[in-house]
């Protein structure tokens, strides 16, 4: 991939990056995590624990979609400064612009992607 496109990707990756850090910062309140947060004495006082383990359990499953959001646009950007941004980690070929500008954190192809949704069904996908 060329400098000025990788540039432009890593513009890109860097301005979601922030968004995200922003939106977890506003999220927890700048304090606590949304998990700590769900464990408000208040809340557990009035009996419902149902209700609060159900919180907490949204609160977990929501910080760890976060952290590997997080932790894929880092990867990506270090895929771009190792010179391997926009090549597909299981065939090598390149990943079309198209795709990249639609999710610039994508490891594959489609062709790839498809067989490794096919082959890892209970993972996330990562188009």
């Amino acid at each position: 991939m060329s400098e000025p496109i990788s540039d432009t990707f890593a513009q890109q990756l860097q301005h979601m990056r922030t968004e995200l850090i922003a939106q977890i910062r506003a999220q927890r309140g700048g304090k606590v995590g949304r998990a700590q947060a769900a464990l408000d004495p208040h809340e557990i006082q009035s009996g419902d624990w149902s209700q609060v383990d159900g919180e907490r359990d949204l609160a977990q499953a929501l910080d760890e979609r976060e952290t590997a959001a997080l932790r894929a646009i880092d990867d990506a950007l270090q895929r771009i400064a190792a010179g391997t941004y926009g090549l597909c980690v299981d065939c090598g070929a390149d990943i079309p612009a198209a795709r990249l500008h639609a999710n610039p954190t994508a490891l594959r192809c489609v062709p790839c992607q498809t067989r490794y949704e096919h082959d890892h069904p209970a993972v996330t996908p990562s188009l």
